[in-house]
């Protein structure tokens, strides 16, 4: 659902406006709250994180201004904010600490390399930055596609061009793109 479809739907009908909403993105964010707190929580307290988010949507839906998007990206950074809030406040109920001299800190070892995970950071952060130096609109096409998983057709609508322009210019981006991850070390 665009901005556009939801603010006359919303004129028409407040409450079946947010059922819809809720219908539409309802598995998404359990996706997003389930893989956020899958190590640390019970599927109580996941739903309680879908209950949050959209409580907070629907609080937060009014103040949306004349952006002209996608509801999915808006919808996608509270679920994963309720995610992150609520894997803190587990985390901090359960006061997991551990000596590192203790015998059982090798059976909790999950396995994940830290080396591998602070390098995968470290690419993405570069990546993010790269991304951003391309400049517009180019950086939107990019972030549209690849993060929030929208069309071509959808990307030209939001940004006011051609999905033709858009298809052009994504592969000019990524082209650039990729030249720019190479001259900093980074090949695919």
């Amino acid at each position: 659902m665009t901005d556009q479809e939801f603010k006359k739907h919303m004129e028409q009908s407040p409450e079946e406006c947010m059922r819809a909403i809720f219908n539409e993105y309802c598995n998404y964010v359990y996706v997003i709250a389930a893989t956020k707190l899958k190590n640390c929580s019970t599927a109580e307290d996941i739903e309680e994180c879908v209950s949050d988010t959209f409580t907070e949507v629907f609080k937060k839906i009014n103040n949306l201004g004349d952006r002209d998007g996608d509801l999915k990206g808006f919808i996608g950074v509270i679920a994963k904010r309720k995610a992150i809030d609520m894997y803190r406040k587990l985390n901090v109920k359960a006061e997991k600490t551990i000596s590192a001299d203790d015998e059982v800190i090798r059976e909790i070892s999950s396995g994940e390399s830290i080396i591998e995970s602070s390098e995968l950071s470290e690419r993405n952060y570069i990546l993010f930055n790269k991304i951003k130096e391309l400049g517009e609109p180019d950086t939107s096409i990019i972030i549209k596609q690849y993060y929030y998983n929208m069309t071509v057709a959808e990307i030209g609508r939001a940004i006011s061009m051609t999905a033709d322009a858009v298809q052009k210019r994504s592969i000019r981006a990524r082209q650039k793109l990729k030249k720019m991850l190479c001259e900093v070390g980074i090949n695919y």
